[in-house]
């Protein structure tokens, strides 16, 4: 596990300070808005994001940034895209949780460099607790992925080893379980499910071995969901992909993930993107 990392380590005091400023919230009332359809907004969300953004332009002046409260224009959106290192913040990963107050929710900050992401670090504001990685080389090397306990106490983070797809945990989605994604798990024979809210959380547990897999199948999900905690993730030895098993692009055009998400402890990924393939095309 690499202990000196300054960039890594800034980011996580950064989230860390984020984190802070949602607890604030959530332990007062507070009231819930509506961007749109199915997706929620809190104070806790724009505290968070202003927070984040300014500390991030103190620590790395000229540094891109794209933030899920603060989206600029479409041609700015594309010169950010532009840059080679962009900053993907969530705030608030799983707000409609937060609202809940069930505690499934977290502040993600993830760093792409040249459209793959790079480095990430997500926090569990009700338990203290940060993951935090950095992906290495193309060959594998390079990459570790840690967790820091609320005392500041570091662990590394190593992925389950389950291989077969009939032995592994699925987590998923507590408040929209895709339909389209049944059969593919019934091709897989996946019968143990666990629901859960934000994407950073249920990455966050296949990182720590508690599950095995994560499955989304592209609807509503950005980039923000998704860098921080791949980073995460990879740096802990699992996988992360679309649907048909390309890596995710994080240079745009767009901010959706319309092809979804394959989240693994590594050893299922080529069972799974295979069974995706054929049944879902």
């Amino acid at each position: 596990m690499n202990q000196n990392d300054r960039e890594l380590d800034e980011i996580v005091r950064i989230a860390r300070a984020a984190a802070a400023v949602v607890m604030d919230v959530y332990a007062t009332p507070f009231t819930v808005e509506m961007k749109g359809p199915g997706d929620p907004v809190t104070r806790a969300d724009r505290d968070a994001n202003t927070l984040i953004c300014g500390a991030l332009e103190a620590a790395f002046p000229g540094e891109a940034i794209l933030a899920e409260e603060s989206v600029p224009a479409a041609e700015e959106l594309a010169a950010r895209f532009q840059r080679e290192r962009v900053f993907f913040v969530d705030p608030l990963d799983g707000t409609r949780e937060f609202a809940d107050r069930n505690g499934e929710f977290a502040v993600m900050i993830g760093l792409s460099v040249r459209g793959r992401a790079a480095l990430g670090v997500v926090v569990m504001p009700t338990t203290g607790e940060a993951l935090a990685g950095r992906v290495g080389g193309d060959d594998g090397g390079g990459g570790f992925a840690f967790l820091e306990a609320k005392d500041g106490s570091r662990r590394p983070l190593r992925v389950s080893s389950v291989s077969s797809t009939a032995d592994a945990s699925l987590i998923v989605s507590r408040s929209h379980r895709p339909k389209e994604l049944e059969p593919l798990l019934a091709r897989l024979g996946i019968t143990r499910v666990v629901p859960c809210g934000s994407v950073g959380v249920k990455i966050a547990r296949i990182a720590t071995a508690e599950v095995d897999l994560y499955l989304h199948g592209g609807g509503g999900a950005k980039l923000w969901d998704s860098c921080a905690p791949e980073a995460v993730l990879r740096g802990a030895g699992g996988r992360f992909t679309d649907l048909s098993g390309a890596p995710i692009d994080y240079a745009g055009p767009g901010l959706k993930l319309a092809r979804g998400i394959i989240a693994s402890n590594g050893a299922l990924q080529d069972a799974v993107v295979a069974a995706a393939r054929s049944e879902l095309g």
